[in-house]
Parts: C-alpha cells; sequence; structure tokens
C-alpha cells in the first residue's frame, strides 16, 4: 500500500469530525486539591482521590466550570445551565478507579461553531456537536524497564474539556485549520496553554469516506491521540488513501480504533471500536449536579474579552495597519498586551505595529524567547521609537547599539540618557555632513557618471558610504537631500 500522504482527485470525498481534549490549566485537579502542574517526578502530585482509595469522595473544582462556559461562549454554544456527571466504565492500568468521571447525556456545552479561513481565502463553518468536562486518567510508562510497566499518576484527574465537532470536516487542510484556530482560543482565553507536545491539547479524528453527491456516512475509524497539527494532515491524508483503496478493491471498512505511526505515517489497528453501550455510563451518585444560575453566566458573558478575529478587525480600522500584522497583534495575548501600553506612548503607533512585527519580532526570534520576557519595558521601546520618528538617532544605530544597551541595563534606564552617554545620538552638523558627501562623490567619479547618465539606483552606495563616514550619527534623509543637490 502506498503511503504516499498527497490525496488525490476521485470520486470519494473525505468525511471527517474531531474530537478535542483540551487540558484546562488551574492550578488543582477536577475534583481533588492535588497539583496539576506539568512536570513533576512521577506519583508527586497524588492524594487518596486520584488514588481512588475507598472512601475517597470527589469535589467539584469550580475554575473548571468557568473555563468551560467560557470555551462554550467563544464557540458560540448553548451553555446547559443544569448538567451532571456520569460514570463511564473501562479498564486501564492507568484508571485508578476502573471508571472515568465525564459527561455523557448532559454535557455543558452544545450546538456551537467555529468559523476558520482556509487558503484560498474561503471561510468554512464547522458545527460545534458539544464541550464536556471529565478527568484524564495516569500514563503508563512501558520504556523504564524490561520486565514491567510503571504507572504515573500525576495526570490522573487533571481537569479537561472534550470539544467533539459534527462531521463537517471534508479534508486535511481544514482539520488544521480548525486546530489551529482552537490553539488560539485557549491560549487568548487563558483556558490552556495548548501545547500539544506536552499533551494539554490532544486530538483523535474520526475518518470515514463516501462518494461524491451522496449523503450517506461510510463506516468511520477512530485515529487515536494525535499530538500534532502536522500529524493530524498526514494521519488523514493517509486515512483517506487507504479506506479508498480498500473500498476500491472491492473491500469493506471495519469500524475500528487507529495508531497512528508518526515515523512511518501509516495508521494501524488498536482494537475494534466500542460502542456507547460498552461504557455502561450512569449518573455518578458522588457528585451533584452542576447548577450554573443566571447570575453567574451573565458574570462569565461579561468577563468574556474581545476574540482574536474582533480584535484583529478592530486594530486594522483604528491603526490602518494589514491583516497580517493586525492577526499577528491579535493572536498573541502578551504581544498584544505589551503593544497596548506602549501605544499610549508612543507619538506614531504604526511605527509601533511596525518594530513589534519587524525588529522586535526578529530579536526575540534569534534570543527564542516569547514577549514576556523582554527585558526592554513597553515605555523603553515607545522612547527608542519616538527619538527615531523625530530624528534623535537614526533606526539602525537604535537597532544595532541602543537596544542592546538598554538590554545590558536595568529595567527602568532612562532611553535618553543611555544614549546620550553612549554617543549614539545625530549630530546635527550640515558643513561636516556637507564635506563627507564632497568625500564620497570624490571617491566615487565613475558611479557619478552613471548616476547623471541615469543610473539612479546608485544614489544608496553614496548614502551609505557617507553614513559610514558620519559613523551613523546622521540623518539618512538629510544625507539624502545634500547628495542630490550635489549631483543636479
Amino acid at each position: 500500500m502506498s503511503t504516499n500522504t498527497a490525496v488525490s482527485p476521485s470520486e470519494f470525498e473525505l468525511v471527517s469530525g474531531l474530537e478535542i481534549h483540551v487540558q484546562l490549566n488551574t492550578e488543582t485537579k477536577i475534583f481533588s486539591s492535588d497539583s496539576a502542574a506539568f512536570g513533576a517526578k512521577p506519583n508527586e502530585h497524588i492524594s487518596a482521590v486520584s488514588l481512588a482509595l475507598p472512601g475517597a469522595l470527589p469535589k467539584l473544582n469550580k475554575e473548571v466550570v468557568a473555563k468551560a462556559v467560557r470555551m462554550g461562549l467563544a464557540l458560540n454554544c448553548t451553555i446547559n445551565q443544569l448538567n451532571y456527571f456520569d460514570r463511564k466504565n473501562y479498564f486501564y492500568a492507568d484508571l485508578p478507579k476502573g471508571y472515568q468521571i465525564t459527561q455523557d447525556n448532559k454535557p455543558i456545552c452544545q450546538n456551537g461553531y467555529l468559523d476558520v479561513t482556509l487558503s484560498n481565502g474561503e471561510e468554512k463553518r464547522i458545527g460545534i456537536n458539544r464541550i464536556h468536562l471529565e478527568e484524564d486518567a495516569g500514563k503508563s510508562m512501558h520504556d523504564q524497564n524490561d520486565q514491567y510497566s510503571y504507572v504515573d499518576l500525576n495526570r490522573a484527574g487533571v481537569p479537561l474539556i472534550e470539544i467533539v465537532t459534527e462531521p463537517d470536516i471534508r479534508s486535511s487542510e481544514e482539520a488544521a485549520a480548525l486546530l489551529i484556530e482552537m490553539r488560539k482560543l485557549v491560549r487568548h482565553l487563558n483556558v490552556s496553554d495548548g501545547n500539544m507536545e506536552e499533551g494539554s491539547l490532544r486530538c483523535d479524528a474520526n475518518i470515514s469516506i463516501r462518494q461524491k453527491g451522496t449523503s450517506a456516512y461510510g463506516t468511520r475509524c477512530e485515529v487515536k491521540n494525535l499530538n500534532s497539527i502536522r500529524n493530524v494532515r498526514r494521519a488523514m491524508d493517509f486515512e483517506f488513501n487507504r479506506q479508498e483503496e480498500v473500498i476500491c478493491s472491492g473491500g469493506k471498512i471495519i469500524q475500528s480504533t487507529l495508531n497512528f505511526d508518526a515515523d512511518q505515517g501509516t495508521t494501524s489497528p488498536m482494537r475494534s471500536k466500542e460502542e456507547a453501550n460498552d461504557y455502561r455510563y450512569f449518573p455518578d451518585p458522588d457528585l451533584a449536579p452542576i447548577q450554573i444560575s443566571d447570575e453567574w453566566l451573565a458574570q462569565l458573558k461579561a468577563d468574556m474579552p474581545a476574540l482574536p478575529r474582533e480584535i484583529s478587525s478592530q486594530l486594522v480600522l483604528e491603526y490602518g495597519i494589514t491583516d497580517s500584522e493586525a492577526t499577528m497583534l491579535a493572536e498573541d495575548h502578551e504581544l498584544l498586551s505589551y503593544f497596548n501600553t506602549a501605544s499610549a506612548l508612543v507619538g506614531n503607533k504604526k511605527s509601533l505595529v511596525n518594530w513589534l512585527t519587524g525588529s522586535i519580532r526578529a530579536l526575540l526570534n534569534e534570543q527564542e524567547i516569547g514577549i514576556a520576557d523582554f527585558k526592554i519595558s513597553p515605555a523603553q521601546l515607545a522612547d527608542v521609537i519616538n527619538m527615531v520618528d523625530q530624528k534623535k538617532i537614526t533606526q539602525q544605530i537604535a537597532l544595532q547599539q541602543l537596544l542592546p544597551l538598554l538590554l545590558e541595563s536595568p529595567a527602568a534606564a532612562d532611553v535618553l540618557k543611555v544614549a546620550t552617554e553612549a554617543n549614539l545620538l545625530i549630530e546635527e552638523n550640515g558643513d561636516e555632513l556637507l564635506t563627507y558627501v564632497d568625500q564620497v562623490l570624490a571617491k566615487y567619479e565613475a558611479q557619478v557618471q552613471a548616476y547623471k547618465k541615469g543610473k539612479k539606483g546608485v544614489l544608496g552606495l553614496f548614502v551609505g558610504e557617507v553614513m559610514k563616514l558620519a559613523k551613523g550619527k546622521a540623518d539618512p534623509q538629510k544625507v539624502n537631500e545634500y547628495l542630490l543637490d550635489k549631483l543636479k
């Protein structure tokens, strides 16, 4: 069988829905006071509740409910103000109770949607069937010992929401676009860090195919635990091709749960697919129903921040920046906060956008840090930009010399004082500049003649050479004017 991931044109179309598990970033677990932090030593964050010892009873973490509602509002869902927990019974070595506390018939959020934009600019609306609350299981480790598997229960009881989409996805690109938007939303709403590598955001994909133009669904297979957007695309493309080959050769798709091999780019069966009745769901008798009052729901709605799409549109209207610049600011909560603080202090807000999406972004990437770890404060950057715009310092000197000095200085260092002490400010000496212009034109006599014959591109050479003589402490625009005057 070919492992080529490209979906070839055929008479079939992909039909897929995703089950997206989002680990909520609460300090404690969903039903106990154990820490929910990632990265502890095995079995460090456990208690009688996590271990499911006899007599240990769960107690609901209210913040978990608030974060689930916040996500439901962002996804245009109906919030069920009365909902309850169920027990989902199955055996895994890392599931201490022998059941998982989750929500079945009455989830906290239902019937929503999310609009995503595809690479061709087309908008696609993908329905959200439900969002339900549940606890995570522990983690089995099979690579620690040749004879035994170990169990780490730090993750047992960590709060999750599971977002289940409708089977509206018709391509791996749509699935990727949906996951990208989901990751933006959970981070923007401070619901989760959305880190797929650490398992904070993971995905199961239900995949089937059907002939184009038909409405009946094909037999679906579920690919479990996809931990990157790239792997979601690869698994979906492979499984489309596999199912197409099976049907075209006269075979039949068997409903099953599949594993994705990231190294090979292939899927393989884990087990035949369970049905809901295999889990023997029933209401959890140890947990009272969740009742969300009108007052609390109203408060949660009032506390909702503007969503990235709304912010992006507002930035375009307010500052006349491009869609891509606005999106870059809107999708990074910390960058947007930095921008909002600096914009109150900077004279030219478009200059601020240019710096943040250009030079500062490059500097952050080079240092492999986010804006939250950037040592230059919004006020200091605003001072630097104002000085450049007011022609007190050149942008080149500001980038190459002033910013490094500020990074080494105390956080509250006065920008003008630092620049002055380092002798970085533009020196307004017209006679000296004219001398430099004369020296450069004399040195490059052949290029001067070429300029006069129409080769205007050499002007940049002249400007650069004058700036070198001035050690960068000259206004490039003034240099340009002097040169043009001399070259008449």
